[in-house]
C-alpha cells in the first residue's frame, strides 16, 4: 500500500532540516581532531522516524573516512542532544552515520567514460585517412 503523499513530504522536510542543523553542529561545535573536512550530503529518515542515515562526504583517503566516521559515531549522542534543544521537537531519530563515495564513484564513472572516447577518437582518427 503507498504511503500518503504529506507523510513522505513531511519525512522529506525533517530529513533536510535535520541535514543542515547536523551540518551546523559538526562545523561549530565538535572540535575532535579526527574529524577531517567534511559534509552532510544526504540524511535517509526511516518511515517510522525513529532512525535516520547520515550520509557523510569526506574529504580525504580511507584513513581520514574511518577516523571521521568513528569520530562522529561517539559524539552522536552530543549530536542527538544539540539536535534536541535546537529543533525543538520531543523526539530526535537515532542517528547512524555512513561514508558517501557517491561523488568519487562519479569522478572514477567519469574519468573512465573520457578514456573510452579518447580510444575511440584515436581509432576513428586512424581509419579515416585509410579510407580515403
Amino acid at each position: 500500500m503507498p504511503e500518503p503523499r504529506a507523510r513522505q513530504y513531511h519525512r522529506n522536510r525533517v530529513a533536510e532540516s535535520l541535514r543542515e542543523e547536523v551540518s551546523a553542529i559538526i562545523e561549530g561545535e565538535l572540535s575532535d581532531p579526527r574529524i577531517s573536512f567534511c559534509y552532510i550530503s544526504e540524511v535517509l529518515l526511516n518511515p517510522g522516524g525513529k532512525s535516520a542515515r547520515v550520509y557523510v562526504a569526506v574529504d580525504g583517503g580511507m584513513k581520514e573516512e574511518t577516523e571521521t566516521i568513528e569520530a562522529l559515531m561517539n559524539a552522536r549522542g552530543h549530536i542527538r542532544h544539540s539536535l534536541l534543544e535546537l529543533m525543538g521537537v520531543r523526539h530526535v531519530p537515532e542517528l547512524s552515520f555512513h561514508i558517501d563515495r557517491s561523488e568519487k564513484m562519479k569522478n572514477r564513472i567519469d574519468q573512465l567514460l573520457g578514456r573510452e572516447k579518447k580510444k575511440k577518437a584515436k581509432s576513428g582518427l586512424a581509419k579515416d585517412p585509410a579510407a580515403t
